[in-house]
């Protein structure tokens, strides 16, 4: 998506990933298929951002739906 930030929820660096992040702004938090999303909105939400919203069935899903896919 434009604007993406790849920040792997199964990193050793997501926290530090996280606390470059303003969290008070809003995040469309996606992968895949929407597992991976789902831990990384809960750690999210423990570290305090609220404006988190699922991208629901993951990147795919998005594409699926016509969705555009920006890549480097």
């Amino acid at each position: 998506l434009e604007g993406a930030v790849n920040a792997d929820v199964q990193s050793a660096d997501f926290a530090q990933a996280l606390a470059a992040l303003d969290p008070d702004r809003n995040y469309a938090v996606y992968c895949r298929s929407g597992s991976r999303s789902k831990a990384a909105m809960a750690v999210m939400q423990q570290s305090g951002f609220s404006n988190l919203f699922d991208l629901a069935g993951g990147i795919g899903a998005w594409q699926s739906a016509g969705g555009q896919v920006v890549t480097d």
